[in-house]
């Protein structure tokens, strides 16, 4: 049995750069538009450059990602 000592502080750089990497390998970005399994696609609008950052831009971003993976988790080309 191995343990893993657990970092003391978050290093989001290093975390993120790995499953970067592994979603870009094995394709979780592409959607295969000759798929037979049902498409799914959400239109994103431009953003807003105008204001300023607020919780409704993470509420927004946060349901398309959800909506999206959920999607991706039932098997269709999404």
């Amino acid at each position: 049995m191995t343990t893993e000592t657990l970092a003391k502080t978050y290093e989001p750089r290093e975390v993120e750069n790995r499953w970067y990497g592994f979603w870009e390998e094995n394709g979780f970005f592409r959607a295969d538009v000759n798929s037979p399994a049902e498409h799914f696609s959400i239109v994103i609008p431009p953003p807003n450059v105008t204001g300023n950052l607020h919780m409704g831009h993470a509420l927004n971003n946060t349901l398309q990602e959800r909506l999206c993976r959920k999607h991706r988790m039932k098997g269709h080309s999404t």
